[in-house]
């Protein structure tokens, strides 16, 4: 079940980090204003990717790639569960959150949008990386 509830989340997560990384970037090549609209699609995907985080974390210490670390250098697909996906899971988060506490810090819209599409674009990259597709595509 929980296995379950991570992986559908993790759609939701993936679709608005999509949104909010390509929301930054039209409106950093555009150079329209940051508006509430942007602060709220930018402040969604920080909520739900935490969210995602608690639910891995949970499903992590539950999952049998927890309780089969000791063989993590003889299978590919082990690591990539027990150490690979939660390692850049989390500096994704560690990204978007630095992305959004900095974004607030910048006097100009151009300077909040660069910040929301660097941090939130190259967490989305690593998101992207490190998602387990074949697992994933086949619930």
């Amino acid at each position: 079940m929980m296995k379950m509830i991570h992986s559908y989340w993790a759609y939701l997560v993936l679709i608005i980090l999509i949104i909010a990384a390509i929301n930054a970037l039209m409106g950093l090549t555009s150079k329209r204003e940051f508006k509430d609209k942007d602060l709220r699609i930018s402040l969604f995907a920080l909520i739900v990717m935490h969210i995602q985080l608690l639910i891995g974390l949970g499903w992590y210490f539950m999952s049998p790639a927890y309780h089969s670390l000791k063989e993590i250098g003889v299978d590919t697909t082990n690591r990539l569960l027990a150490v690979e996906h939660p390692a850049m899971m989390i500096l994704a988060i560690i990204l978007v959150t630095v992305g959004w506490s900095t974004h607030k810090k910048q006097t100009t819209d151009e300077g909040k949008f660069k910040k929301i599409a660097i941090f939130y674009g190259v967490a989305l990259l690593l998101v992207l990386s490190r998602i387990p597709w074949s697992q994933w595509l086949n619930l």
